[in-house]
């Protein structure tokens, strides 16, 4: 199929090139009856005006970047079809990137998004530097997704501390004592504030906190559990940073011969959708990954859209808490 251009559109309705391009970006004069016959010709050639070059005039292309950590991450997934949905409903298109948990690569693709000329970017996960993040949001209007900060204030977030303490009363409440947290890494925000999360809520318990880092993957939690049994390690309980991690706990733990909940409860973070699958299924805590893709979508048209909006409160979701299976236990 031959592509149509704006000179066949221009063709067609018996104008100048230049009257097609103005009818287009909707700059400088053009007759009624003109602008009639050149939009008569683009339906007729099916003419899909290119948004970069629009843009080239009015510097919006109603396309926005969604960078995200790990593509592979189902919560990630989920957040990033809430945010094109949303996008989608407003007539803009979204181009993702996959930072790979790297803040240089991050910081290089919001460097890039601004230089494609999208409207705004959509930053899911940052481990960088607030300054970083403010330089980067001088360039192109940025809304952050799942980081919390007192000087940014564009941003969709859950109370992660407060998840990691219901994820430790939980798991108290059931019985358990020696309670062993799979962080993710130290240089994520989310990480560190689940940490702390449980940190506070171990000793305000009367006991010590016992915390073993990870990446989030399911490697990781794999690999640190498969560490720990066979080392003769006993504990009664895993609240890990996030469900991948504690589905490579369960995993791990089976594989050995450890009954979960039975001998080990487990509980993780996100409540992705393999989640209510494994087996034992997984006891939860739950982040709402595609209303908050959505919501940060909002909040970024909100940003492009209103001119007189110059503070925006951070929107926060609570967590909740999803028992299943792998924290069963009589009380």
């Amino acid at each position: 199929m031959q592509l149509v251009t704006i000179k066949d559109v221009a063709k067609r309705a018996g104008v100048a090139v230049s009257t097609v391009s103005r009818v287009i970006n909707r700059s400088g004069y053009v007759g009624e009856e003109t602008r009639r016959k050149v939009q008569s010709a683009m339906r007729e050639l099916n003419f899909q005006p290119n948004r970069i070059a629009r843009g080239l005039v009015s510097r919006q292309t109603s396309t926005i970047g969604l960078l995200i950590p790990d593509v592979a991450n189902p919560f990630f997934a989920e957040l990033a079809r809430g945010v094109e949905d949303a996008a989608i409903a407003r007539g803009y298109s979204v181009l993702l990137c996959n930072s790979d948990w790297n803040a240089v690569r991050e910081q290089m693709y919001m460097h890039l998004l601004h230089g494609r000329w999208v409207d705004g970017i959509v930053v899911v996960g940052s481990r960088s530097e607030v300054v970083a993040i403010r330089e980067a949001a001088d360039e192109t209007p940025m809304v952050l997704v799942d980081r919390r900060s007192s000087d940014f204030e564009w941003a969709v977030w859950t109370d992660n501390h407060l998840g990691a303490v219901m994820a430790v009363r939980h798991l108290l409440e059931i019985g358990c004592r020696d309670i062993i947290h799979l962080a993710g890494p130290a240089d994520s925000p989310s990480a560190q504030e689940r940490r702390r999360g449980y940190e506070d809520a171990m000793r305000a318990a009367g006991f010590a906190p016992i915390s073993l880092e990870g990446d989030f993957r399911y490697a990781s939690g794999f690999s640190l559990i498969s560490e720990l049994i066979a080392a003769g390690r006993t504990l009664d309980a895993i609240f890990a940073g996030n469900d991948l991690m504690a589905i490579g706990a369960i995993q791990a733990a089976t594989r050995m011969g450890v009954d979960v909940p039975r001998d080990l409860a487990i509980v993780g973070y996100d409540n992705i959708p393999s989640a209510h699958y494994v087996s034992p299924s997984l006891t939860t805590i739950e982040q709402p990954a595609y209303e908050m893709g959505k919501t940060s979508f909002e909040l970024l048209y909100e940003l492009l859209t209103n001119e007189e909006l110059d503070y925006q409160q951070p929107i926060k979701f609570e967590p909740k808490l999803i028992v299943r299976e792998s924290s069963h236990r009589p009380i």
